[in-house]
């Protein structure tokens, strides 16, 4: 073989192999397209799949939507039909309670108008208690004390003899009337049964009474009426009720048609000037008042020249409660009688020392001490009603003659009386 054939061989196998190669090639090519497009049709599949989703979600979405929406108006009506029928039945309910509040209403105002028109006729059928009743029925406690312990002894005798007399000292000592006016009250017991040759024990009770009477009435004045002006100056210990002591004088001499001013003067005691001023509010009295913890002495003067220049018939000087043995709270208490003295020289001075009758022996004490400081010219004898140691008026009376001026026999406004010698007497011996 030449080698052109060789060549000519050599060229006939390349252009097989190229061609086997270009068909091989080309059914790759093929299979690219066909793969191409099978990748194009499904993506174009997916695409329509997923067009076709939105357009049945849309649809479902609608669907729901519009079924939601007529659930809704259901409901709605169905609620409201509820609500008008629940409405109307409370409208009822209301109106059924409020006519049976109504009837109640109705029911009680008559059973109050027939309350009040029993009140009314009580009242108007019952007579009211007089100032004898009043202080007989307060010195209740006491009476059965004096008198249920004097009858108990002379109960045990059937004559009289020393013994008697020693029994009767130990029970009017027990009733506080003293160890000094006791003793004195025996003594005259003792000559007037020798004088007039009693032999009873019964009789002794008798003259007891007229005896207490005597000591009770002895020096008294007829009536004891204050004096235009009058500056009176109320004194005592802490808790014998001076401040509604005050208030309730303030009351009576208002009711008298006097004028009147307070002055808080007790600046230590806490709420003592706000108790003076609720009680001012109460009578109509105006009230002079510093500041808590400020000068007494410089109240007083206050007060002095206020009562000086409006011409007040009574200033009433409310003072710090103080024991008998505090040097620098009496000292205090001559220092406001002398600005008394100073700033208001032409009115009338009271000093009026206020004692808790429940205190009994202890109360007689305290008047001593303090009449050893001032000069006190009255008494006031609060708590008479709550104690059976009532017999300590007798015994101030007799051992310091130091007028009682008024008593309290109940906590009433109007329970603060004048003090009436021969009305206690009786009051306290149930004498008609």
């Amino acid at each position: 073989m030449g080698l052109f054939d060789f060549f000519k061989n050599k060229n006939k196998e390349v252009k097989e192999e190229n061609t086997q190669e270009n068909v091989i090639f080309n059914k790759e090519a093929e299979a690219e397209k066909e793969e191409t497009t099978e990748s194009q049709a499904s993506e174009e599949n997916l695409e329509e799949l997923e067009e076709v989703k939105e357009e049945l979600s849309e649809i479902v979405e609608e669907t729901v939507l519009e079924e939601a929406e007529e659930e809704l108006e259901e409901n709605s009506e169905n609620n409201k039909e509820e609500l008008n029928a629940n409405y109307s039945d409370e409208k009822t309910e209301e109106t059924a309670e409020e006519i049976s509040v109504k009837e109640n209403t109705k029911e009680t105002e008559i059973n109050n108008e027939t309350a009040e028109d029993t009140e009314i006729k009580e009242i108007n059928e019952t007579p009211k208690k007089g100032f004898f009743a009043r202080l007989k029925e307060g010195l209740g406690k006491t009476r059965k004390n004096i008198l249920g312990s004097v009858d108990s002894v002379l109960g045990a005798f059937t004559k009289i003899d020393e013994d008697l007399f020693e029994e009767l000292e130990e029970a009017l000592i027990m009733a506080d009337l003293g160890v000094q006016t006791t003793m004195d009250i025996c003594d005259n017991l003792r000559k007037r049964v020798k004088k007039e040759n009693v032999t009873d024990p019964s009789k002794i009770k008798d003259m007891l009474c007229e005896e207490i009477s005597a000591i009770l009435t002895e020096g008294c004045e007829e009536g004891f009426e204050l004096k235009k002006p009058t500056v009176m100056l109320v004194i005592g210990v802490n808790g014998v009720g001076k401040t509604t002591t005050i208030g309730k004088l303030a009351s009576v001499y208002k009711k008298e048609g006097k004028s009147v001013i307070l002055a808080a003067a007790d600046t230590f005691r806490a709420a003592a000037i706000d108790q003076l001023m609720v009680w001012g509010r109460r009578c109509g009295a105006d009230v002079i008042k510093h500041e808590e913890n400020s000068d007494p002495a410089a109240v007083v003067f206050d007060a002095a020249n206020a009562a000086k220049n409006r011409k007040t018939d009574v200033l009433i000087c409310d003072t710090a409660g103080r024991l008998h043995n505090k040097k620098n709270l009496m000292e205090e208490l001559k220092k406001i009688s002398k600005v008394i003295e100073r700033e208001y020289p032409e009115a009338n001075k009271e000093v009026f020392l206020v004692l808790d009758a429940t205190t009994g022996q202890n109360a007689l004490q305290q008047a001593k001490l303090f009449k050893e400081v001032i000069d006190i010219t009255g008494i006031i004898l609060t708590k008479l009603d709550g104690t059976a140691k009532g017999g300590i008026v007798v015994a101030i009376k007799s051992e310091l003659q130091i007028p009682v001026r008024y008593i309290g026999v109940g906590e009433g406004i109007d329970d603060l009386q004048k003090f009436n010698p021969e009305s206690f007497a009786k009051a306290l011996f149930e004498a008609e």
